[in-house]
């Protein structure tokens, strides 16, 4: 992530505030209430029910648009390529066995080492990078994934709103004066508002909301059974988190949005003995990742150094410990070592685009960055526009001073996967570097535009046609479109 100066600081805890606020708001408007309730857990909803009437799966892609953007502009999320891709591939594999219909808009991970996920209407899902130091394999952690697709396939946001659709008038009254008090200002005191409003209505929808969360436990083991995993991650994952905050005066939000009860987890736990008994292969790809959670948390390479090699001592096998240390080492500016024990995991499997992408992420940072550009231009052969790669080829071709082609890079990767925020940021960063001016903004226009920033997108759109006034007409006009088409939005936006 980033570094944050102080105004970005203030200016994202105001979005954050408008992002609470935001949600309620369309909640409130849609049914009268801040948060869902949900309904019997044996309905599923169909084309033709009252849930599909009242937000269809259109609109329902709209609200997730939104909603991705307001998490752009209000979170920190994880700008590792490595990760990102990781998370991004087991999602979409778990996708392709769950029931589905729609496609992923969006894959977050966020840069937050609680355990949480949460599944956004019109199909985004967030992962805190804490989710992968907590559970101990893959299997428990694609649990917690399954679980959030099941919430997007039984469309739970739309029947939760069916649920409310006849709450009665004074608590929306209530509802849009807390609103306004937050709009005027009064950011706590509304919050404050709204937890008051809420509260009356708290049992009925803790209720619904058990029923819709022994749902999504059972369609997401479904769904896990189908992908080739564990069913019994499910409980074992359960019982890790309710052993660790048993004792704790404030549990993490997933569980806090996800109660955890024994009914819940001996459910869990019966319905995995109806599946037949195997060995499941541990997957190392997932301990990587998980290790490269762990070192991205720790400040003191030196710490890391000691325990990984303490690891190693008990175990002189763990390939993941092994690749631990390789990144402390390189951290802490010993990259001789450090490229020595990342070898091992290329050879292990030299076709493998996690390993490859490993080893030049430490060539890159020993500064030998042209046997990582070779090594990354035989890997794009076999792999175009892959993402880390693509990122690590472009980082290696900007230490050799190659802006131009590090932006051309940059910028086809950009056309293949044009949601990316950190994609834009960092062609915005390399057609500086290349001396492209209009690049540079034409990039920040996007990036603003992808956190919900429109008015800043617009002033970036504006520079880049004058600055081509009189050398390209055609993307003048092209600007002047786009221009307009975000103006007629915002005016949509304030009527709304």
């Amino acid at each position: 992530m980033k570094a944050l100066s102080t105004g970005q600081i203030a200016t994202r805890t105001r979005s954050s505030l408008r992002l609470k606020l935001s949600l309620l708001l369309v909640s409130a408007c849609l049914c009268g209430k801040a948060a869902p309730s949900w309904a019997d857990p044996t309905e599923l909803p169909s084309l033709g029910d009252a849930s599909s009437a009242l937000i269809s799966p259109q609109l329902e892609r709209q609200i997730g648009q939104s909603f991705l953007k307001q998490i752009n502009a209000s979170l920190p999320t994880v700008d590792d390529p490595l990760i990102k891709y990781y998370v991004t591939n087991q999602l979409l594999d778990l996708a392709q066995h769950s029931n589905l219909r729609e496609a992923i808009l969006g894959v977050v991970v966020i840069d937050n080492p609680q355990i949480n996920a949460f599944a956004a209407p019109g199909g985004v899902v967030g992962i805190n990078l804490g989710l992968i130091i907590a559970a101990e394999d893959v299997h428990e952690y694609s649990s917690v994934v399954a679980h959030e697709l099941a919430h997007l396939s039984q469309r739970h946001f739309a029947r939760g709103v069916e649920e409310q659709r006849r709450q009665t008038l004074p608590t929306v009254a209530s509802m849009i004066a807390a609103l306004l008090l937050g709009a005027a200002g009064g950011g706590d005191a509304a919050l404050a508002a709204i937890s008051t409003v809420q509260a009356a209505s708290q049992a009925q929808q803790l209720r619904f909301s058990r029923d819709r969360e022994q749902e999504a436990d059972r369609i997401g083991m479904n769904t896990m059974v189908r992908a080739g995993m564990d069913p019994t991650a499910t409980s074992r994952m359960f019982e890790r988190m309710q052993r660790t905050y048993r004792f704790t005066r404030k549990p993490p939000e997933f569980l806090l949005t996800h109660p955890l009860s024994e009914t819940r987890i001996a459910d869990a736990r019966n319905q995995a003995m109806n599946y037949p008994a195997r060995e499941y292969e541990p997957s190392l790809d997932y301990q990587l990742m998980r290790v490269r959670a762990e070192v991205h948390f720790r400040n003191n390479h030196h710490h890391g150094i000691a325990t990984y090699r303490q690891r190693l001592s008990d175990n002189p096998n763990a390939l993941a410990a092994n690749y631990g240390l390789a990144l402390s080492l390189s951290q802490n500016g010993e990259h001789e070592e450090a490229l020595q024990r990342v070898e091992t995991l290329v050879n292990l499997n030299p076709q493998s685009i996690l390993y490859n992408a490993a080893y030049a992420e430490l060539l890159i940072a020993a500064e030998q960055t042209q046997l990582a550009r070779r090594l990354l231009e035989q890997q794009l052969t076999l792999n175009p526009d892959n993402p880390p790669l693509s990122m690590l080829y472009a980082k290696a071709l900007n230490g050799d001073g190659e802006h131009e082609q590090a932006e051309a890079v940059l910028l086809r990767l950009s056309k293949v996967y044009p949601n990316d925020v950190d994609v834009w940021y960092e062609l915005a960063e390399t057609a500086g570097l290349a001396g492209n001016i209009t690049g540079v903004h034409l990039a920040r226009a996007d990036f603003f535009y992808l956190h919900g920033a429109y008015h800043r997108s617009i002033q970036h759109l504006e520079y880049a046609q004058r600055l081509v006034r009189r050398t390209n007409p055609q993307l003048q006009a092209k600007l002047g479109q786009r221009i307009q088409d975000m103006r007629t939005a915002i005016r949509i936006q304030q009527q709304s």
